[in-house]
């Protein structure tokens, strides 16, 4: 059984694919991951969706038919081409699975390096497969190190820090065109995490906010929380508001284009719309003088110069997830040798156990002797097994562990004992 996962992001597809991959809806995740299921050899998944990527996280016995049904079933979700989606996939297993999923954790895998998002969708993610029992002691044995992998990337480095977000990166690139920005007006549409953001780096850089959204009171909730003033209008005033106003950020969660031909209106000035939402917000076919609109693609000017600011760091931050992940390895080969220890000792007990008898029932020695020559048995036990156990524990780092374990579980007749419970804690665990 092997960790395997199944990538599309900026890296391998374009926007287009993006958004016919995506994942608008907790009903929509909750189907496919069961139909996932259903294959004979995947047995735990958890599905991150994002603006920027679709990653299939999965443990499966037989990685080549995995993949393949996997992708089969992404083909039919989307209705994009199976054999493109095959050739431009990044399929990982085991440790580049283990380092995949430890480099997308700690934003480095991201479109902009660092951005402090991704590690609570991957949580979010993990904890909804958690709840509906789609993931079982593996794969929380690799987000429980995955997270804690990207918390000591951010602990190690300065990547996390400052302004590091696609709504981030889409005002700076609006700033970086607008030039002085006092007194310029910016429209932000939706009312989520993503226009939270935007509205903060909007204010930060000097704008004047206007917000609107479908849901007027979380739009009114939002703005309140901001000190700065925060203009609310309503949503049916779109098309004027995108008519006089410069600068719009976009970033809903609608499945479909929420700016079409028929509500863009042409005006008098010069705009400049920026989509980070995936689906798109504004149909691709818009196409007005007055207008150039950025989707999130077309940020990757200012995304190549945050990381060749940040370059430094991510090698820092490389360096740690190469380092968890071999770490993870051994700490699960560790887990496996624990009950091995365990049955040495128990198997010793029963022995004792089995021996005292025999000699009390026999005359050798007195029953009330028989707690005290216990205590002698065991510490001679102990000293017999230390070793032994030390260098058993030293052999699960080795190639070879599973060769010894099996080999020492045969010689002593002892239980393969794979039900073995989880032995740590972990803060991301869903509390019953």
């Amino acid at each position: 059984m092997s960790y395997l996962i199944i990538s599309f992001s900026h890296k391998n597809i374009d926007i287009k694919m993006r958004e016919k991959l995506a994942f608008g809806s907790v009903e929509d995740k909750d189907r496919f991951i069961k139909v996932l299921l259903e294959n004979e050899y995947t047995k735990e998944v958890v599905l991150l969706s994002t603006c920027n990527r679709v990653e299939i996280i999965t443990r499966s016995s037989n990685i080549k038919v995995s993949a393949k049904n996997i992708i089969e079933k992404l083909a039919s979700y989307s209705g994009l081409d199976f054999d493109i989606l095959y050739e431009r996939a990044d399929i990982y297993d085991n440790d580049g699975a283990v380092h995949h999923l430890f480099s997308v954790a700690s934003a480095l895998d991201s479109l902009v390096i660092g951005e402090t998002q991704i590690v609570g969708q991957l949580k979010d993610a993990f904890r909804f497969s958690q709840a509906k029992n789609y993931c079982s002691s593996n794969i929380i044995r690799v987000m429980h190190y995955a997270f804690k992998c990207a918390a000591n990337v951010r602990t190690a480095t300065s990547l996390g820090t400052g302004s590091v977000s696609v709504a981030s990166t889409a005002v700076a690139k609006a700033k970086d065109i607008i030039g002085n920005t006092k007194g310029v007006k910016a429209l932000v549409i939706g009312a989520g995490e993503m226009s939270e953001l935007t509205i903060k780096h909007l204010v930060s850089s000097g704008f004047d906010v206007i917000l609107t959204s479908r849901d007027i009171k979380k739009a009114q909730i939002l703005a309140s929380s901001f000190e700065a003033n925060i203009r609310v209008e309503p949503y049916s005033e779109l098309t004027n508001l995108l008519a006089k106003t410069p600068v719009m950020i976009t970033a809903t969660s609608a499945p479909y284009p929420v700016i079409t031909k028929e509500n863009a209106p042409s005006s008098s000035i010069e705009r400049y719309w920026f989509d980070i939402a995936v689906p798109r917000d504004i149909d691709e076919n818009i196409c007005l003088n007055d207008l150039r609109i950025y989707s999130v693609d077309d940020l990757q000017d200012i995304v190549n110069e945050n990381m060749s600011l940040r370059a430094e760091q991510a090698k820092t931050a490389y360096a740690i997830v190469s380092r968890m992940s071999v770490e993870f390895f051994e700490w699960l080969k560790s887990l496996e040798i624990e009950p091995v220890v365990k049955h040495l000792y128990v198997k010793g007990e029963s022995i004792i156990d089995k021996k005292l008898k025999t000699a009390i029932k026999k005359g050798f020695i007195k029953a009330d002797d028989e707690e005290n020559i216990r205590k002698l048995c065991q510490t001679i036990i102990t000293e017999y097994l230390h070793k032994p156990s030390k260098q058993l524990k030293d052999i699960s780092r080795n190639m070879e562990c599973d060769i010894v374990v099996g080999a020492v579980q045969s010689m002593f007749g002892l239980k393969n004992d794979s039900s073995t419970p989880i032995k740590y804690k972990c803060e991301h665990l869903i509390k019953n």
